[in-house]
């Protein structure tokens, strides 16, 4: 996507300097930071602090970080020692592992001498089918926007609503949930996008940055106003991402993705999440009880970032000193609450027969 008409992606590989470049999203939506990543210890720290999120970004992240450390040490024991290191990151996401092991699969059969290369080559791989998967999932998506367009009066706008941000910051590019937004804006479908602030971080301020530099129509929102806007007609449809999903369908997102998914239920509104193949988790059956749900720093709570009155970015504290803060991070959508699924393979019913059809291949290798 662009930003002041520049093609960006959220990662890129420095040839010259041999090193990762990243978005620091910790300074969006106001500040623009482009940040060198050359280190292992860099690479786990950006994960962390969620200089790098969303899941599809988090693992092509981590691909990029085995490829740095079978440069330095391409032995069995040094690469283990990074995946351990890097999997400790975050321990929701699912794409993360999904990487990791692609990574130890296709490193750990070569010779020494071949890992470093092989490693570069997965990760910019790994990085290329992101694109490509999302660029796919709007393709798909787009039909379901297409499908309500036709049926209302000429100029009026297909009503969205998004939560957190499943943005191309969150991917590589293109992103999940708004994959279908770009490619409906730019085939001149008249869409209105209704942002979900998402506290604690405020993620939706991103997505609201993303759109606004597109072009498109949209309106930033509390988290509590989306029922509100639902019983009273102004959703057409709800599209969320997804950090990680189970066999059968349930869906783990963004904390407060679960409070839409029952909005949607009561007002009879679509429900659809934006679902990359590697987001799905063969081995997890029920979400709820399965799923690890990551607890945050409390200060996510107590603070919130922005613009202060001089001008600098800070931090502000809205909670009386010494409040006790609880920060899940995540929470998990039931299938029975989830309309469809859009993957890269088409859309499918949020089941374990649905997920199956779309992908035998992947549910034969996972066993």
């Amino acid at each position: 996507m662009k930003i002041n008409g520049t093609h960006y992606r959220s990662l890129w590989w420095d040839e010259d300097q041999s090193v990762l470049m990243i978005i620091d999203q910790r300074w969006l939506p106001h500040e623009f930071r482009i940040q060198p990543v050359a280190t292992l210890d860099e690479f786990a720290t950006a994960i962390v602090e969620m200089r790098v999120r969303g899941a599809p970004l988090i693992g092509a992240t981590a691909a990029y970080g085995m490829a740095l450390a079978a440069d330095l040490d391409p032995s069995d024991n040094a690469l283990k020692a990074a995946w351990e290191q890097l999997n400790a990151t975050r321990p929701t996401a699912i794409n993360l592992r999904w990487a990791l092991n692609r990574c130890m699969e296709t490193l750990t059969p070569l010779p020494e001498e071949d890992r470093a290369k092989a490693a570069l080559k997965l990760a910019h791989a790994i990085a290329d089918e992101d694109v490509e998967i999302n660029r796919r999932i709007g393709t798909y998506g787009l039909t379901l926007i297409r499908d309500i367009a036709a049926k209302k009066p000429a100029g009026e706008p297909v009503r969205l609503l998004t939560h957190c941000n499943a943005g191309w910051i969150a991917t590589v590019d293109w992103g999940t949930a708004t994959s279908p937004m770009y490619q409906a804006h730019d085939a001149g479908i008249p869409i209105h996008v209704w942002v979900d602030e998402t506290r604690p971080r405020n993620q939706g301020a991103l997505t609201a940055w993303e759109l606004g530099s597109h072009g498109i129509s949209h309106s930033y929102i509390t988290d509590n106003a989306g029922g509100h806007l639902m019983q009273h007609g102004q959703v057409d449809l709800v599209i969320t991402g997804t950090d990680r999903t189970t066999r059968q369908g349930d869906v783990c997102n963004k904390i407060g993705t679960y409070l839409k998914a029952l909005a949607a239920h009561d007002n009879g509104v679509p429900f659809y999440v934006a679902l990359p193949s590697p987001t799905i988790d063969w081995t997890v059956t029920d979400g709820v009880a399965e799923i690890p749900i990551e607890d945050r720093d409390s200060r996510e709570v107590s603070h919130v970032q922005g613009v202060l009155d001089g001008g600098d970015i800070g931090l502000a504290q809205v909670t009386p000193e010494g409040t006790n803060c609880g920060n899940p991070a995540f929470d998990v959508t039931p299938n029975r609450l989830v309309t469809g699924l859009i993957t890269e393979r088409g859309i499918c019913d949020a089941s374990a027969t649905g997920l199956a059809a779309l992908f035998p291949d992947l549910i034969r290798k996972a066993g």
